[in-house]
């Protein structure tokens, strides 16, 4: 029970918290992480480790105290200083931030479905780089999961695709304490979970008691042997030991208070002080853990070093992609599109882009969200991902773009890839929980978004996605990117595949578009800065300045022709991102945008919510 009350003693000195979680999982995480789990403390990011996903995320203090005590540079000041400003210990993991956590969680649901992400890329890097006798990528993805992630319909979408794909390397224990936060589950989800996780394909196992060590081990080792996915369902007590609150709602998210915590200590024969209390003999046990990592990590490093010297050149490749580094001369590949009144729509000019990407970077994987020809994303040299062809790098998600999100977020931090996700703009709306946690994640994703305006055509509001653009813009950390041609399509792949520590969507037309001759206007298309002065117009010093994003740079474009004939002067200002024209310096900003010049106007087809009170207003 160590590490349910340094989890809870936590919980208790933060007056803030949910000790539930951990005390009813103390058990399984123990068994997980002594018995099965690949892991080295003092390199966190070694390639092939076992992957560990706290998928209820709530119950952060349990990770932070299993990462204490297996040596991860967490201090027991840092556990006493839980949920408190600028701590290692925030009250959800934080990708990036406490080392050795693997995925940010905390909205249910995310976890479990990064992990099917993490399942794809081991077996695709296996397929990639193991030869006969070498055998450097081979790890797991373990996960507690809970009630709260097998409601939530992102766990279906992903579970479902899960289980056609065979992913066996992928092993859940689910937290079935039968408690939520409104009361006992029945009170809303009474379906046979374990049949549910049948009819998907995995291979489901029952441990009757949560708290048995020896028979969590049992089942894990069983689901070792199976080639589907495993969901072990193992009945727990939430808030086991508390004297009042085990199996009620009260021990989910509150503190225990000083008397039920001591009660539970004195239940369970653990002393009532010092709070924090690690006995020596424990630490001592952690510690040989720990060693035990090392000594897999040095086997394994002595393997690669003999797989450098039978196969110099896919240890190199291996090495390039899991450090993130792009390839020499990558950016060589971009294609360039001659000047064409008929145009192109973006949406395709972005399907030849990534397919000249795809040539150059092994590590470009994805797919659509059965949109693929809507999209333009096939890889033409690619097959698809299926559990007889590990080795396809095209991933057909279905229809399920919530799953499609969190799994490309998996990829992401897996490590070795440059994952892609596509759909339309409209359905962002169904994958934003995604969107959003990679971008607090500061993840290397690429989300492909077509038909991004009106401009569709013919199938009406419901998938117009006027808002669309405010909304995306609004996510922190998130680079929006919508294209006026071509070219600059050409240039927001560059830039996708550069700023590799955030998101980046690619809003994309169905329409074709002009591909403007920029011989007559600028000499380069100036995206990577996010604005630029496309034109100045007319036979004097431009006296207004009119801006765009995407498909309406051709139409202001030609609305400032005609002013110019009628002797005004007028800047065209292309806006494909708000977010690269935001990090470029104030004097840059001045010179595409200067205060001086009134007179501006904004168009796109979306709602006006953000132009009103930035750069169509400033210097006015």
């Amino acid at each position: 029970m160590l590490f349910a009350f340094l989890a809870v003693d936590g919980v208790q000195q933060a007056n803030s918290g949910h000790p539930g979680l951990p005390m009813g999982t103390a058990a399984i995480a123990y068994t997980i992480w002594t018995r099965h789990l690949k892991f080295n403390p003092k390199d966190p990011s070694w390639p092939d480790r076992d992957r560990f996903i706290l998928s209820g995320g709530h119950g952060s203090m349990l990770l932070y105290s299993l990462l204490y005590l297996n040596g991860f540079g967490l201090t027991l000041e840092d556990l006493k200083h839980f949920r408190q400003w600028g701590s290692l210990t925030p009250g959800h993991p934080e990708y990036g931030l406490t080392p050795g956590v693997e995925t940010t969680t905390g909205p249910l649901g995310q976890g479990l479905s990064n992990g099917v992400g993490m399942a794809i890329a081991e077996s695709h890097l296996g397929a990639e780089f193991n030869r006969e006798g070498h055998k450097i990528v081979d790890h797991y993805v373990y996960a507690i999961v809970t009630d709260g992630d097998l409601m939530e319909g992102v766990a279906s979408e992903a579970a479902s695709l899960a289980g056609h794909l065979k992913l066996g390397k992928l092993i859940y224990l689910y937290d079935d304490n039968r408690i939520s936060i409104d009361g006992p589950t029945d009170l809303s989800f009474t379906e046979d979970r374990g049949k549910r996780f049948e009819a998907y394909g995995w291979q489901v196992l029952h441990v009757a008691d949560g708290n048995n060590v020896a028979e969590i081990d049992a089942a894990i080792k069983e689901a070792k042997k199976d080639e589907r996915p495993s969901l072990i369902v193992c009945r727990t007590h939430i808030g086991y030991g508390l004297p009042t609150r085990q199996d009620t709602s009260k021990a989910h998210g509150e503190p225990p208070g000083d008397e039920e915590l001591n009660g539970a200590k004195r239940k369970l024969g653990w002393p009532e002080s010092p709070r924090f209390y690690v006995p020596e003999d424990v630490a001592e046990f952690f510690k040989k853990v720990a060693a035990q990592g090392e000594a897999k990590e040095s086997e394994w490093k002595k393997a690669f070093a003999d797989y450098t010297k039978a196969y110099p050149d896919l240890a190199k490749e291996f090495t390039r992609r899991q450090n993130s580094e792009l390839p020499k001369d990558w950016e060589k590949a971009l294609p360039e599109f001659p000047a064409d009144s008929k145009g192109l729509a973006t949406r395709a000019a972005s399907g030849n882009v990534l397919n000249a990407l795809a040539e150059v970077l092994p590590e470009l994987m994805g797919g659509s969200a059965d949109l693929t020809p809507s999209n333009n994303t096939w890889i033409k040299s690619a097959t698809a991902y299926q559990p007889e062809n590990t080795i396809g790098r095209y991933l057909h998600f279905g229809v399920r773009e919530h799953g499609m999100g969190a799994i490309v977020n998996g990829l992401a931090y897996h490590k070795g890839y440059i994952p892609f996700g596509a759909t339309f703009l409209v359905f962002t709306d169904y994958m934003r929980g995604a969107i959003r946690v990679g971008a607090l994640s500061h993840l290397h994703t690429i989300w492909v978004m077509t038909h991004d305006s009106i401009g569709l055509g013919e199938d009406g509001p419901t998938h117009q996605p006027v808002e669309h653009l405010a909304a995306l813009r609004a996510i922190p950390n998130l680079l929006v990117i919508r294209p006026a041609d071509a070219n600059e399509t050409k240039e927001a792949w560059r830039a996708a595949i550069l700023n590799q520590h955030r998101p980046t969507v690619l809003a994309l037309t169905r329409q074709a578009l002009p591909t403007l001759d920029r011989s007559q206007y600028a000499s380069e298309t100036g995206l990577q800065k996010g604005a630029y002065v496309l034109a100045d117009l007319g036979p004097k010093k431009p006296e207004m300045i009119l801006m765009a994003s995407g498909s309406e740079v051709s139409l202001i474009l030609k609305a400032a022709e005609k002013l110019a004939e009628a002797g005004h002067g007028v800047r065209v200002v292309s806006f494909p991102s708000w977010e690269l024209f935001e990090d470029t310096d104030a004097a840059y900003q001045e010179s595409v945008l200067p205060k001086s010049i009134h007179k501006r106007l904004a168009v796109e087809m979306a709602i006006q919510m953000g132009w009103e009170n930035t750069w169509a207003t400033k210097g006015r």
